[in-house]
């Protein structure tokens, strides 16, 4: 009988160390050339772009290749989309929007079986094969829930109470906006926001998570964030701009 598939990324915020998780446009085929270079986690985007059910079981199996955790956001906070993406393989869920306590309850419980929440009782691809899944899935899950407007930072010391939540990750852009301050997340009202807020989970004895770069990921790892999130893109795109200005100025 198979064992259940151990969660490694989850292990290591239990166990109160970094893990790296690494975002940007995804496939199956991007996730195994990501593999091999260490991250902890990919972050699948299933709230924006164009990834479809059939393509997240694909790179949930990637992940797994490579013992990445595979982190999925969601669209909506909805129990049953919330089930049918661990169905297809997630082993955490990425929940937007979740500004009230009551948002981070259904969050939570909609990721969990019972007695902790009310998952519905299909195992999906994770439960072939493991015949105690229903009992031990719970604590291989995990449950992100994004803090994304300035209502759910006014609201954080009620969200930080709820159980059963792994991350409790702050969303700079979307953030930025609903302070008035679009497209600046660099603003100094939007960064002492985000500083303010992970003080709070961290003195809260929770995991933070935020979207870091190379220039602050440092700052923002000994601030004591766990759950550093970082898009490729921008690497491939500073790479590619250097060697087309080199090739443009070799003559």
């Amino acid at each position: 009988m198979a064992s259940i598939r151990v969660n490694k990324a989850k292990q290591k915020l239990q166990n109160g160390e970094i893990i790296t998780v690494v975002s940007g446009l995804q496939s199956s085929d991007i996730i195994d050339f990501l593999g091999p270079m260490g991250f902890d986690a990919a972050w699948i985007e299933c709230e924006h772009g164009s990834i479809d059910w059939h393509e997240l079981g694909n790179m949930t199996r990637a992940c797994d290749l490579w013992e990445m955790a595979s982190v999925t956001r969601v669209n909506s906070n909805d129990p049953g989309l919330i089930t049918r993406t661990l169905d297809r393989g997630s082993l955490g869920i990425v929940v937007p929007h979740v500004n009230t306590k009551e948002a981070a309850e259904q969050a939570a419980q909609s990721t969990k079986y019972s007695p902790l929440g009310y998952r519905g009782m299909f195992g999906g691809r994770q439960s072939f094969g493991v015949g105690d899944y229903f009992h031990r899935a719970n604590d291989q899950t995990m449950v992100i829930v994004l803090l994304e407007e300035a209502e759910a930072l006014e609201n954080l010391d009620e969200i930080l109470t709820v159980p059963d939540i792994d991350v409790f990750f702050i969303a700079p852009s979307d953030l930025s906006q609903t302070m008035g301050h679009i497209g600046d997340a660099g603003h100094p009202e939007v960064l002492k926001a985000i500083d303010d807020g992970i003080a709070k989970i961290i003195a809260a004895g929770k995991v933070a998570g935020t979207l870091v770069n190379d220039a602050n990921v440092e700052e923002y790892a000994q601030k004591g964030i766990q759950f550093l999130m970082t898009p490729w893109n921008a690497w491939v795109a500073r790479g590619a701009a250097a060697f087309v200005e080199k090739a443009n100025n070799a003559r």
